[in-house]
């Protein structure tokens, strides 16, 4: 076994990771910090990935990115997700139907 993962936090970090639980931020961000105070007070990795109900992998991965990174490392890289399939031209053309025809067919106000 190796030697234990551990995180040690200024009063100042860790405040601003307290903060961050209060602000409007995504819950996994909440959860990365709040997986970095535990430890820092003293939970094991086994401890903190039962009570998020993790793999030991992925919490000893918010850690090192903590030691790495430090702040940035609680957000996610950007580029994740799906691609918007939409152009400004696209959005463009939308708008000047609308404007020409502001009323769909699913109006609350439409005449059948």
């Amino acid at each position: 076994m190796g030697a234990r993962l551990r995180i040690f936090l200024t009063r100042e970090q860790d405040r601003t990771l307290l903060k961050l639980r209060t602000t409007d931020v995504p819950q996994k961000v909440k959860d990365r910090a709040e997986i970095i105070r535990l430890n820092a007070h003293g939970w094991y990795v086994e401890k903190i990935a039962a009570h998020f109900n993790l793999t030991l992998q992925t919490v000893r991965e918010v850690l090192h990115k903590w030691k790495s990174k430090g702040l940035e490392g609680l957000w996610e890289l950007p580029g994740r997700g799906g691609k918007s399939k939409w152009g400004e031209e696209d959005i463009v053309f939308l708008e000047e139907c609308l404007k020409k025809e502001p009323r769909t067919d699913n109006s609350s106000n439409a005449i059948f």
